[in-house]
């Protein structure tokens, strides 16, 4: 790990406008950047948080070949990549919704771009969530197809362990990405789920991987309703909370330290003693 390293969650309470929500987007990463980010992670869904589950399928963009955008059909990804680029951050950029094989669903992607405004990762949702109870039903399934590729992902010689939301619930999921030293999870957790486990999780996956998490989540009442958890977080390795947002958007930063990740895995070799 960089021994220098400061990390940014963006939270945001996402609209049903994407120009506006992009707007907002490279106003937060620009602070994240100005409050010293070198990397910078946003939110789930941060480009729509629609009033139907169905109205991310209009907003579905085919995978460009990761550069700098030219062409209106790609304007999430040319908003990344062009804000990466001008911040100098590298941003993860939370998920935004790619064309499928199956036209009536989306991929839920997280990119990943350097300074140079480069594509360098991404990772298609796996898990895809579902609830019924207090009112409320989500069923991820009937818009999203389900990506197939465990994240591989290296950073600045850092090794990166992702997911989206849902995926925070299987543990096996980022034991199957060892080794890494930080986790990102761009997340939308209901304010049901989230009360009950978001923060638990957070730090049960920290403390067993013996790595920091980087969490950035929606956090408000949105137009359609919506309640989403926020509180994005970003926790140590011993499962410290580092940095919190309850709610609305804005930016929270702290150090990654490589002393401290080090210190944590010394005292306790947990990850040696594993026996699968």
């Amino acid at each position: 790990m960089m021994r220098s390293l400061r990390a940014a969650a963006v939270q945001m309470v996402s609209s049903t406008d994407p120009e506006t929500n992009i707007v907002t987007m490279k106003r937060l990463v620009c602070e994240a950047a100005e409050q010293g980010a070198d990397w910078v992670l946003l939110p789930e869904y941060w480009p729509l948080m629609g009033k139907n589950d169905t109205d991310k399928l209009a907003f579905a963009e085919p995978l460009d070949d990761g550069r700098v955008g030219e062409t209106c059909h790609t304007r999430f990804q040319t908003a990344l990549s062009e804000t990466a680029r001008e911040c100098g951050v590298v941003l993860f950029g939370g998920t935004v919704p790619l064309k499928s094989p199956d036209a009536g669903k989306v991929m839920n992607t997280m990119l990943v771009y350097d300074r140079d405004g480069n594509r360098v990762g991404l990772y298609h949702k796996m898990h895809l969530f579902g609830f019924s109870g207090l009112g409320e039903r989500y069923a991820e399934a009937d818009t999203i197809l389900a990506g197939n590729d465990v994240p591989k992902l290296s950073v600045d010689d850092v090794p990166l362990a992702a997911g989206v939301c849902y995926d925070l619930r299987f543990p096996e999921f980022f034991r199957a990405q060892q080794p890494f030293d930080v986790l990102l999870l761009p997340a939308a957790f209901t304010y049901t789920t989230g009360k009950a486990h978001w923060e638990l999780l957070l730090r049960a996956r920290a403390v067993e991987n013996q790595c920091y998490v980087i969490a950035s989540a929606q956090g408000g009442l949105h137009e359609s309703g919506r309640r989403t958890f926020g509180h994005s977080m970003i926790i140590d390795p011993w499962g410290d909370v580092l940095a919190t947002l309850p709610e609305g958007e804005g930016v929270i930063c702290a150090d990654l330290d490589t002393a401290r990740l080090q210190s944590v895995r010394t005292r306790l070799p947990a990850l040696k003693h594993r026996l699968l």
